[in-house]
Order: C-alpha cells, then structure tokens, then sequence
C-alpha cells in the first residue's frame, strides 16, 4: 500500500527490514544500545560487528531519542537506532513519537532521502500494535507535509498481522 503526501512516497510492506535497500534502516534499539535480540540482533548478524562496535562508542541513548551509526554489509547505508519506550515505564506515546520524528530528523540530518521503519517497541518492550501504527504514521504523515527532503518512507512490517494494522491505520487517516 502506497500513499503520495507532497513530495514523498509513504508504503507499507510485510518483510524483512535487514533486506531493504532504503538510504537507512531503523532499529528499534535500547538505550545502551546492545543489540542482542529482536530486530536489533538481526540486524548485527546481517550486517555485521562493526554495527554494535560503532553503538558501543556512542554508548547511550535515551528513549525517545535516535541516533546512527553505519550499515556493515547491509543493503542500506545507515541503521538509524531509536530508542522506543517499553510499556508500563509511563508516558509511552510521547516517547514513540519522540522516537519516530528523531529518527526522521537524524535521517534529513545525514542528507538520506529514504528511511524504513519497523513498528518499533512493539515487540519484546510490548506496546500494542494498533497504538504504535496510530502514533506512527500520525508522525510520519505529519512531518511529510512539512518541508523535507525524504522522498520515501517504508513501514516494513514484520507478519501479516502487523501489515494489516498498519493499512487499515493508513487507509483511515489517508483514504485512497
């Protein structure tokens, strides 16, 4: 599902984000930035050491926040890693926003005109899928029609279950 907001291209897919060829990845990362498991190990084992190696010398982030760090052997260039909130720890949706429009900033920052996103905190940290669709492309959509330089943003969705959130999500906020 593709949707065209100004001069952007916003799509979701259901698939593997170590796969895709956008300018950055995201990593829905913790705030030591250890990438054990989850999405975050994928991406290490795909990419390569030199991804946690470059984490370890930034060190911290704190939730809500993003930052980057090179691709190893990935397609993308970048892996962007935001921090997401973990539920139960108080005022998630303004920390998953936070995650999201830094990650989108650090991405203009770096001058990258694409960017692909999982649905971040929603798996091992537990925030409900429909919340983080809703807070999410809210996000995104909003910060489209602004002024940017992205020209494509993906939501790469892992399952079915997640895709689906996610189109009814967008169908709602930007009918075809």
């Amino acid at each position: 599902m593709k949707r065209k907001i100004k001069n952007a291209v916003l799509e979701l897919i259901e698939g593997d984000i170590t796969e895709m060829d956008t300018d950055a990845i995201v990593n829905a990362a913790n705030s030591y930035l250890k990438h054990g498991g989850g999405v975050a190990g994928a991406i290490v084992r795909k990419g390569g050491q030199e991804i946690q190696r470059e984490s370890d010398q930034i060190g911290y982030c704190p939730v809500g926040g993003a930052v980057i760090t090179g691709a190893g052997r990935l397609k993308a260039k970048k892996v962007i890693h935001a921090v997401g909130p973990r539920m139960g720890e108080g005022n998630e949706d303004e920390k998953l926003r936070s995650a999201t429009l830094n990650s989108l900033r650090v991405a203009e920052q770096n001058h990258l005109e694409s960017i692909s996103f999982p649905a971040i905190s929603t798996g091992i940290f537990g925030f409900p899928l429909d919340r983080c669709a809703k807070i999410m492309l809210e996000t995104v959509i909003t910060y489209l029609q602004g002024t940017t330089d992205l020209k494509r943003i993906v939501f790469c969705l892992f399952g079915r279950d997640a895709l689906e959130v996610f189109q009814e999500e967008l169908q709602r906020r930007l009918p075809e």
